[in-house]
């Protein structure tokens, strides 16, 4: 995949991050129904917030998502949306199974690994921007 250039009101941007949320104590929770769930809670959320979901896949333990972000998010607080309003909807709709791992309505761990994806490898950026003419 290429990574594509959105444009905004006064700018064009392409911004791209690969994040990865953990469940509480690591529990092996996650089956496919709750990653369906996962990808859809997901997907409303980013819509919301003018970014979308590329990709999501996970393991029992943890998902990773590829989201193509929108510059007027604030990467916390979009994170916080993704994690709040997936553990609500994940604890209603799969309560039966959670109520096996979890004695508190608890889903995600606090923590998160985002990283920036796609685009130019940081040497060429740097190359590019100490080629550009100085100024006079």
């Amino acid at each position: 995949m290429q990574p594509s250039h959105r444009k905004g009101s006064h700018s064009v941007f392409s911004i791209y991050l690969h994040l990865v949320f953990v469940t509480k104590y690591r529990q092996k929770v996650i089956d496919d129904s709750m990653l369906q769930t996962m990808t859809e809670v997901f997907q409303r959320v980013c819509v919301a917030n003018k970014s979308k979901v590329i990709e999501i896949n996970g393991e029992p333990d943890h998902v990773h998502l590829l989201l193509d972000l929108h510059p007027d998010n604030n990467i916390s607080q979009l994170v916080a949306s993704l994690k709040g309003a997936s553990s609500r909807i994940v604890r209603k709709q799969h309560s039966e199974r959670l109520a096996r791992f979890y004695t508190k309505p608890v889903f995600w761990s606090s923590s998160y690994y985002v990283s920036s994806a796609g685009g130019a490898p940081l040497e060429r950026i740097k190359q590019y921007i100490d080629g550009q003419p100085g100024v006079n």
